[in-house]
């Protein structure tokens, strides 16, 4: 009789590779609920958690197995799978049959002898999710995936090999993610949730968090370090909705008017904002894959419009060259260099003039764009704990750039000289 095959010890293998989970881990790693939905803080230990999960079962006894590694983006994947990597070359490295850290793929030599393949998969485009059944799937940064891809996509990759499912993220709202995550909390028996902000890990300093609570806005620190789910806390932009009442107006004589501009790179679109004097959204161009020449004359014409509206563009990158040519064609142009910290600065005053309703969009239905873009755009933190903004997975942020520059524009007023980055442009 062919000996019995002897059971997978995971946390043997976590012992013999050095792993020591903290508390809050090992819970994890000792439950097995087919759905595990990690809600918790920044510098808690998901990512080393995840890896560590999908780097076991990959080396489970098996013929063959697949799993996945997915994420709103490729690098926010390739987060977890280049921890599974880097433990697979210092304790596996025997076991390693294949790896590719470009195209994303890891084969391993299983503990049966048979092949386990890992694959980091970016969930920005439904169609590069397709494909054959999964034996266990790991989603990093859950919450800012759209909803749709999971229940559509990534769960149904599941079923027919009866594969399990391990959810990490910090909360971010309450949305789809939070509903798995109250699905674990007794609601579905195939579910199991756990909530932890980042102090729970014991290796982390609690004092030091605390001073990020004076660096950070309240609900950031509630979200991204408490682990709170906050209704309507990743957004940046409050009463948008309130302020969409507005029609588009023809320019009026003796009005002065500033625009900002956001040119398009590759496949981003390039928009123009044209604001009046009252913080009226009055006019709006937005188009991409068109040729330079022809950017630039809609560009112009429409300022020229405007009674010869003061514009403010993101000089960065492209931008640079285009600001040249409209300052050569004798518009009234502004630069305004991107930083982490003068991106912050425009988007904040744009929060704030929302905040103080001083701005009018347009209806949705006149340009849904817009509306749609700032009430996508969300805030987080970066895994240093640094705080940023931008558009999630899927959206663009071309419109909220452009309106941000031109309030800033609105706010230095027609007299006074335009900023750049820090230092003040002669015009």
């Amino acid at each position: 009789m062919p000996e019995p095959r002897r059971r997978f010890d995971k946390h043997k293998f976590f012992e013999d590779l050095g792993y020591e989970p903290h508390p809050g881990q090992l819970e994890i790693h000792l439950d097995d609920h087919p759905r595990r939905v990690v809600a918790c803080g920044v510098r808690w230990g998901k990512t080393l958690c995840a890896a560590m999960e999908g780097l076991a079962a990959a080396m489970a006894p098996s013929e063959r197995s697949i799993g996945w590694v997915a994420a709103p983006t490729y690098d926010l994947a390739n987060k977890v799978f280049r921890e599974i990597v880097l433990q697979a070359h210092q304790h596996l490295r025997h076991r390693v049959v294949k790896v590719s850290e470009s195209s994303g793929t890891l084969v391993l030599r299983n503990m049966a002898g048979g092949t386990s393949e890992i694959r980091a998969k970016s969930a920005d485009n439904a169609v590069s999710l397709l494909g054959e059944g999964l034996d266990w799937l790991i989603i990093d940064e859950a919450s800012r995936l759209k909803p749709d891809i999971w229940q559509s996509h990534l769960s149904q990759r599941l079923i027919d090999r009866k594969g399990w499912a391990l959810l990490i993220s910090t909360p971010n709202g309450k949305g789809y993610f939070h509903e798995l995550y109250m699905r674990g909390q007794g609601r579905d028996p195939a579910y199991r949730s756990w909530n932890n902000p980042s102090w729970t890990n014991p290796l982390l300093d609690r004092d030091l968090i605390e001073a990020q609570r004076l660096q950070v806005p309240e609900r950031v620190f509630r979200q991204e370090y408490g682990a709170e789910f906050i209704e309507g806390a990743g957004a940046v932009f409050r009463y948008v909705q309130e302020a969409a009442t507005g029609e588009w107006r023809e320019p009026e004589k003796g009005v002065i008017y500033f625009a900002g501009l956001d040119i398009g790179k590759s496949i981003d679109y390039t928009v123009i904002v044209i604001l009046d004097e009252k913080g009226h959204v009055v006019a709006v161009d937005r188009f991409n894959g068109i040729d330079w020449p022809v950017q630039f004359a809609r560009v112009q014409a429409l300022t020229r419009r405007f009674n010869d509206a003061k514009v403010l563009i993101d000089s960065t990158g492209v931008g640079e060259p285009f600001y040249q040519a409209l300052e050569r064609a004798g518009c009234r142009v502004g630069a305004y260099l991107f930083s982490n910290r003068s991106k912050a600065d425009v988007i904040h005053h744009l929060a704030l003039k929302l905040e103080q309703r001083d701005l009018v969009l347009p209806r949705r239905e006149l340009f849904p764009e817009l509306v749609d873009e700032m009430e996508a755009f969300e805030y987080s933190l970066t895994e240093h704990g640094n705080y940023r903004t931008g558009a999630p997975s899927g959206y663009h942020d071309d419109c909220v750039i452009a309106l941000a520059l031109a309030a800033w524009a609105l706010k230095k007023g027609d007299d006074g000289p335009l900023l750049v980055a820090g230092a003040e442009l002669i015009e």
